[in-house]
């Protein structure tokens, strides 16, 4: 009694390692880029950002910045919705303002 061969073509096997290598290659660039990116996250992250006004500041109000709102607190003066202000310091939930002519350029 005598085991039947298998045999594979060669072309399917040379398919299956290019694809192979062709993964990896995906994987490791990939996995490269994302280690050599600058993590952004956290209050510290938000100080010298521009944020835009939602709700009127005399001076307490509301801003919003990479698309959330927040409590601000503008230094001084008086801000309108859709005015632009620099943010200067992270309190708590708050955050301290300027606005942007005043010291943002």
């Amino acid at each position: 009694m005598s085991i039947p061969y298998i045999q594979i073509d060669l072309w399917l096997i040379i398919l299956v390692i290019v694809a192979v290598v062709a993964f990896l290659v995906f994987v490791i660039v990939y996995g490269i880029r994302a280690h050599q990116q600058q993590v952004s996250a956290g209050r510290e992250d938000l100080i010298g950002k521009i944020a835009e006004v939602t709700a009127a500041m005399e001076p307490k109000g509301m801003v919003r910045v990479e698309g959330e709102q927040w409590a601000a607190i503008l230094e001084k003066g008086k801000a309108e919705p859709g005015e632009e202000v620099f943010i200067t310091k992270v309190e708590g939930l708050k955050l301290r303002v300027i606005k942007k002519s005043e010291g943002g350029d």
